[in-house]
């Protein structure tokens, strides 16, 4: 039963006594807030306590409000009034990584990364003078990125070929090898994630005394195409990790693919979405939909991504969109098409290639493993490749911490976080760590180099790539 303000149950009984029940109905809805509007699931959780040993949170911290079952205790006291949003709310609920592994064990099947964004949307765009200054300001900044240059190309790709350069420049190794950050381990991390936001695909072929990639080295005449498919390219995956995404359209052309690349696809609208910023995270979702669904287009061949975190969300614009007349059907149509690379090159027999004598181990990201439920296919991938050592990871399915931007909003919670999985990955003595998603990629690849480990961290596809070497 929610609490009413007394003003609103007066109105309510005079609308009711006048008979005006369908004004009632609009009074009422126009008063519901999202978490409202999500009553019904907030109710589904049956407090059992099964999701908080999967909770990287409450695992290192040991408070139930940093719990799945705490923070929907949070959600639904707000939804009923008994609680104002709050900076101690809002401190629980910015403190979850949204890694979603309380989802695959909830018995009730409760969607808890849905209604986490929900509860993100409310504070930071509904309600945001309920938060501190300083968050104020600190989502005026990250509301300044995220919904000015991830939304345009020309000024995203700017910002990206700047990352490059200071990469290449060498500026980010001398300034981590120098020192000077030691006793600033937010920011010596920071330049190691800079250090490795890139595909180390080009390391691994040296490593492995393989030429390098040429990105038109497959010709429509070498391979006869069975298969049509869509690649999604995505934002940072396309920016920083270039040579991922030329590894995913050779190894799917190399499998008889003919792959098509629309040119006007954006953002997928993950990190927005995660962040609150919830109606910027639709404008993309409907954007990507009109560039790979156009209005009246009968295609149905599947739409290839290699971030599990652009897929997750991806899969997801049919709850995104369900309420928009224009958009719903073909939002639930394009999300039923969505296949990680890994999921779908696991349904088509693969083309031989050479063996790679290496020992490999991988790490499943937690929006391929949870949000995704893709967790068997890009294991069966790796094992496929011959020659390739295969090395179970401890805790491969626990959250590294990463979490989108998760690492550079909460440092010291993403690197205690990180410290077990790296721990994990050095007793497999494994020559590279394969992961598929790119914010775990960098994270992981970080956390490595400031351990002085030479473990290589790739993408499933770009050990494919090398499997298909010449």
């Amino acid at each position: 039963m929610f609490v009413k303000h007394k003003l609103q149950a007066k109105l309510e009984l005079w609308l009711y006594n006048f008979k005006l029940v369908y004004l009632l109905a609009i009074f009422r809805d126009m008063l519901k807030t999202a978490l409202d509007q999500e009553a019904d699931k907030l109710l589904a959780c049956v407090h059992c306590g099964l999701c908080l040993p999967t909770c990287p949170t409450y695992r290192v911290l040991g408070n139930e409000n940093d719990s799945p079952r705490g923070r929907l205790y949070l959600m639904r006291a707000v939804a009923e009034e008994k609680i104002d949003i709050s900076p101690t709310y809002h401190k629980h609920l910015d403190q979850c990584v949204g890694c979603r592994a309380c989802e695959t064990v909830c018995p009730s099947g409760v969607n808890f990364g849905h209604l986490l964004e929900t509860a993100r949307a409310e504070m930071v765009e509904t309600k945001p003078e309920k938060l501190t200054l300083w968050t104020r300001i600190k989502n005026f900044f990250l509301g300044l990125v995220l919904k000015q240059v991830f939304t345009r190309k020309w000024l995203l790709e700017l910002v990206w070929k700047t990352l490059k350069l200071l990469q290449q420049s060498g500026l980010t190794t001398l300034l981590l090898k120098s020192g000077l950050f030691k006793y600033l381990p937010a920011i010596e991390f920071a330049l190691a994630l800079l250090n490795k936001a890139e595909s180390q695909l080009p390391a691994a072929r040296k490593l492995l005394n393989l030429p390098p990639s040429q990105i038109n080295e497959i010709s429509d005449s070498e391979i006869a195409a069975t298969y049509q498919v869509a690649q999604f390219t995505g934002c940072i995956m396309e920016g920083l990790f270039t040579e991922t995404n030329r590894a995913t359209t050779r190894v799917l052309t190399r499998n008889s693919c003919f792959v098509e690349i629309p040119s006007t696809q954006v953002c997928c609208g993950a990190l927005h979405a995660h962040s609150g910023f919830h109606k910027t995270a639709i404008m993309l979702a409907k954007a990507n939909i009109d560039s790979f669904i156009p209005v009246g287009s009968q295609n149905s061949f599947p739409i290839i991504v290699n971030a599990a975190g652009c897929g997750a969300m991806m899969k997801d614009y049919g709850r995104l969109l369900a309420n928009d007349p224009e958009y719903a059907e073909r939002a639930q149509a394009f999300s039923q098409r969505v296949r990680d690379v890994s999921e779908f090159l696991t349904t088509i027999d693969l083309h031989t290639g050479q063996p790679i004598k290496a020992k490999v181990t991988y790490d499943a990201p937690c929006h391929l493993h949870h949000g995704q439920a893709v967790r068997q296919q890009p294991i069966d991938l790796l094992r496929k490749i011959p020659g390739a050592e295969f090395v179970p990871l401890v805790g491969a399915e626990t959250c590294c911490g990463s979490g989108g931007i998760y690492n550079l909003t909460h440092p010291t919670m993403a690197q205690a976080l990180l410290k077990e999985k790296i721990e994990n990955i050095l007793q497999t003595q494994a020559d590279f760590l394969v992961t598929g998603n790119p914010g775990c990629a960098m994270h992981i690849g970080a956390g490595l180099q400031l351990a002085g480990e030479q473990t290589l961290v790739l993408h499933p596809i770009e050990l494919l790539d090398l499997f298909y070497s010449k």
